[in-house]
Formats: structure tokens, C-alpha cells, sequence
């Protein structure tokens, strides 16, 4: 009986593993077939459940997407994942015809990076197209009239805040190179990763996210102090970007930013605060 145990346990987790792998390739039809089957032999399977919903989803399949995230609450009226989802379709119609199936960012790829790496809340988000996108789901960046576009299959999700928005549009021109995704969708705006993926050689010392100093950060310091480091942070950097991004600089040379703007930077290579939720869906 122990090894009968055993056995299912693992036969689960391998199941799991392989739905997992195909909601990370966008292959949703086979995701659908896979939690079904784990469902079949675990019928108690919340995770299972919240995968399916999300499977659903990614098809078009909202009311399908419902039952499946009520099945997961009726197991476990707490399930935070199962919450968020079923109101995030309360949103949208009750069907709707599939989307194209959103590619998924490499996880490694949100490893934060000091200089190569930040977070923006986007301006101007349309929150229709961002009740149907989740953590993880790569979008396009696109400069248009002195703006920078964030996008999904060519519809326009909102805007990356205008300063960020020119320094980031100036290295573009460049020759930089960069990918999107989102980070968070929520009451609270739309947030999206971004990562400096290639440097031109005329961009070198240009950093793409140049530390600032966030009202996150400290929150327990006085104003006074938060300053000070403000100061040692810009000192940190080359001559170039300090006078960019000092305190009172005019915006039309790379722009400044007092640490109160709408985007936030990576640290040393640790993982982000990528929602976890939504990670867990797939």
C-alpha cells in the first residue's frame, strides 16, 4: 500500500510538471488535456483545477474557465489563486473567441540586474485587454511619436512612463536591445518587467535603469537621509549619467527622476516580486 502511495505521488507530480510545461509553451489545448486527466485519477486537485481555468482561459473559454475555478473554491473556499481569477473574468464576457495564445517570458529572464533591469507601471493602461494577460506573458515594445508602446498582438496595452519612456526610446535608437512581460495585473495598474537584452558598443557605460532611490525604499528614514543616499547613488554612476539623472537636470538630457517616477529597479540578481499566483497557474 506504501508503494502503491508512493507511486501515485509521483505519477502526479510528473503529470503536473508536464501541464506546467505546456502552459510555459503557450500549449493550452494540451494543457486543458492534461489537467483533465490529472483530475480523472485526483479529483480533489486544486492546483490541477486553477491550471485548467487558466488553460481555459488562455482559449477564450470563460464560462469552462468559471467552473473550473469555483470547482477549486468549493475545495477550498480560501484559495486566493481561484479568487483573483474568477474576478478577473467577471470582466470579461461570458465567451469570447480565442485569443492568440501569449508567449511566455523565460523565468530566468526576470532575474532583476542592477542597471539592466526595472519595473514600470504602464500609463494610460486600457484594462480590458489587461484582465486577459497574466504574470509571465511577453508583450512588444514600440516607439511611436516620442512615446514608448507597450502591446499584445498589435493592440496597444498602455504606455511606459514618459521619462523612463526617453532614455529608454534614446538607446533604443542606439542600437539597444530590450524584452517585455508583465509583471502584475491588478486593481493597483499594470506592471511590466523590462530587460536590457543587448548592449550596442556605442551605448557602453549608459546604464538602462540607473539606480535611483524609490519612497519604497526606507520607508522609516527621515526625508533627509533617503536624500543623502539619493546623492551617494547618482555620485556612484559616470560622469554621463549622473548629470542625466541628477536631481533638477533638465528632462531633455535623458531625463531626471527624483526617485519618485512610476518605474523601480532591479537589485542584484535576485528573483523579482513577479506574482506569485499567477505563476503558480501555470
Amino acid at each position: 500500500m506504501v508503494f502503491q502511495a508512493e507511486d501515485r505521488t509521483r505519477t502526479k507530480r510528473h503529470q503536473s510538471e508536464v501541464a506546467i510545461q505546456a502552459a510555459l509553451q503557450g500549449k493550452w489545448n494540451d494543457a486543458v488535456q492534461i489537467n483533465k486527466k490529472i483530475l480523472e485519477s485526483f479529483p480533489t486537485d486544486v492546483d490541477a483545477y486553477n491550471r485548467l481555468g487558466k488553460a481555459q482561459t488562455e482559449l477564450g473559454k470563460y464560462k469552462d474557465a468559471r467552473v473550473s475555478y469555483e470547482k477549486a473554491l468549493s475545495i477550498d473556499p480560501l484559495n486566493t489563486i481561484a479568487q483573483k481569477n474568477l474576478a478577473r473574468l467577471s470582466t470579461l464576457g461570458k465567451s469570447a473567441p480565442p485569443r492568440a495564445a501569449a508567449q511566455k517570458l523565460s523565468p530566468q529572464m526576470f532575474i532583476e540586474e542592477t542597471g539592466k533591469t526595472g519595473i514600470t507601471t504602464l500609463t494610460r493602461a486600457d484594462m480590458d485587454i489587461a484582465a486577459r494577460m497574466t504574470a509571465g506573458d511577453k508583450v512588444e515594445l514600440k516607439q511611436k511619436n516620442g512615446s514608448l508602446i507597450v502591446q499584445v498582438g498589435g493592440e496597444p496595452l498602455g504606455e511606459v512612463e514618459p521619462r523612463l519612456a526617453q532614455r529608454l526610446g534614446k538607446l533604443i535608437a542606439g542600437g539597444n536591445e530590450y524584452v517585455a512581460a508583465i509583471q502584475s495585473s491588478d486593481d493597483g495598474g499594470v506592471k511590466v518587467f523590462i530587460r536590457e537584452t543587448f548592449q550596442d558598443a556605442s551605448q557602453t557605460g549608459k546604464l538602462s535603469f540607473p539606480p535611483t532611490v524609490t519612497e519604497s525604499v526606507r520607508p522609516y528614514v527621515k526625508e533627509r537621509l533617503v536624500r543623502n543616499d539619493a546623492d551617494d547613488d547618482a555620485s556612484s554612476q559616470d560622469a554621463d549619467d549622473t548629470d542625466d539623472w541628477a536631481p533638477g537636470a533638465d528632462d531633455s538630457d535623458d531625463d531626471s527622476e527624483d526617485g519618485r517616477g512610476a518605474f523601480v529597479l532591479g537589485g542584484s540578481k535576485r528573483a523579482p516580486a513577479i506574482d506569485v499566483d499567477d505563476e503558480n497557474e501555470e
